[in-house]
């Protein structure tokens, strides 16, 4: 049956973002189970860190940008298929590790593998939705991160309890080579349907460099992403841990409450934050942008009292209302990156983002935070993990800064791609004209 161009679009956006809660899926059932591979292998909240952070972060942000490349000028169809097939057999091979350097070397493979998700998946929905649609639609494909942490702190603490975390690892990579192959079967790249004349030409690298870093805007959203990140996976890796070690839970115990709060509460969050920038601030996205600024700040204050409070109770709440408020922003933001770059730029701004963003905040906040709390061990004992964590949480209001900053220049670098865009087509049409009249 063939799909109407509205319901081939929806189904794109729905086939997509079950890919991308997939490719998150093992990050945080690993969070999940540092504490057993921890004991299995013996090793400290320093090397736990490096494995979380460092060893993942470096090489899916290295890998991202030739694949961004490779997605600005090829079939996007296949970097899916193919990357997702790629992760999925890696996730799987994590369960069967035998010693601490090989599970390195898998993760390794898991993060190449998972490079090649989001990039390629953003600019194809930015292809199919425009401006005034976009804020809705990638808030749509970005409820794939609570949806994985619903699934894998729910589904991933049952069956680590279950059948240990070995055995998880293993049944957590068969569901991607399946959606892998439907990708393949249902999607379609939209490059193939035009004519050679009439497809965008990715310019050379120095040059997507050159024109991205010019801009204002995108240095702000660069820094701002890069700090939130160091901050917020600082944090969000060692959360489990902090439950399991400061409030005596068990894994299933805190994978059913973090299920709830990041899942659910996060789900809520991403939706709505969606609805809102689409209803009351539609191609406003010097508006969208200033709300994503006052979203970090309230964020990060609740963040602070998630550890400060003794009662267990009282910090998981404040935690679901963390993981309610956060989401708010994440449509404007991948939406708003969308429409500052022409189209042939968008996957390597994106992977450019998450190049730095991955190699500052992914790669080292978890392990910062590992080191601060084994400097910290000394003084506070098993409560180490909570003022590390601590100290970290007041670094989003640094990051609330830069998306202020940001709001002040959007609406006039929107406009300039805009128009250079507008003369782009224009030109393209007219040179068409003249081949077809000589």
């Amino acid at each position: 049956m063939q799909l109407t161009p509205l319901s081939y679009k929806n189904y794109m956006l729905f086939l997509l973002t079950l890919v991308g809660t997939a490719n998150l899926l093992d990050r945080f059932v690993l969070s999940l189970v540092l504490e057993p591979i921890k004991a299995e292998f013996l090793l400290s909240d320093s090397q736990m860190g490096f494995l979380t952070g460092f060893a993942f972060a470096v090489f899916y942000a290295v890998a991202g940008i030739p694949i961004a490349r490779w997605a600005d000028r090829g079939n996007r169809n296949t970097i899916v298929t193919v990357t997702t097939g790629l992760w999925s057999v890696m996730v799987s091979l994590c369960g069967m590790v035998g010693n601490f350097a090989q599970l390195i070397a898998v993760r390794i493979g898991v993060a190449v593998g998972e490079a090649g998700c989001l990039p390629p998946a953003q600019s194809l929905i930015a292809h199919y939705f425009d401006r005034a649609e976009r804020p809705r639609a990638m808030a749509i494909y970005t409820l794939c991160g609570p949806l994985a942490m619903l699934i894998g702190f729910w589904g991933g603490g049952w069956l680590v309890d279950t059948v240990g975390w070995r055995t998880t690892f293993i049944v957590l990579g068969v569901p991607g080579v399946f959606l892998a192959l439907l990708v393949r079967l249902t999607l379609r790249e939209p490059r193939t349907e035009q004519a050679l004349d009439q497809q965008e030409q990715a310019p050379p690298l120095l040059q997507v460099l050159s024109v991205l870093f010019q801009q204002k805007t995108f240095r702000s959203i660069v820094i701002a992403f890069c700090i939130s990140y160091f901050f917020g996976m600082g944090i969000i890796q060692w959360m489990p841990t902090f439950y399991i070690r400061s409030h005596a839970m068990s894994i299933s115990e805190v994978g059913y409450w973090f299920a709830i709060a990041w899942g659910g509460f996060g789900l809520l969050g991403t939706y709505l934050g969606g609805v809102l920038a689409t209803r009351y601030a539609a191609a406003r996205e010097s508006l969208q942008i200033r709300g994503c600024a006052l979203v970090f700040v309230i964020g990060g204050i609740f963040y602070v009292l998630v550890y400060a409070v003794a009662d267990r109770y009282w910090s998981l709440g404040l935690m679901m209302l963390v993981a309610l408020v956060f989401p708010i922003a994440n449509g404007a933001i991948f939406s708003a990156i969308q429409s500052l770059v022409e189209v042939q730029m968008r996957s390597t701004a994106i992977a450019l983002i998450f190049l730095l963003a991955n190699l500052i905040g992914f790669g080292l906040g978890p392990i910062a935070v590992g080191v601060l709390s084994d400097l910290l061990s000394g003084y506070y004992g098993e409560e180490s993990l909570r003022y590390a964590s601590m100290v970290f949480a007041p670094g989003y209001l640094w990051v609330a800064f830069f998306y202020w900053r940001a709001s002040q220049t959007i609406d006039d670098d929107i406009q300039s791609v805009e128009s250079i865009s507008s003369r782009s087509v224009f030109s393209a049409a007219e040179g068409k004209v003249l081949r077809e009249s000589m």
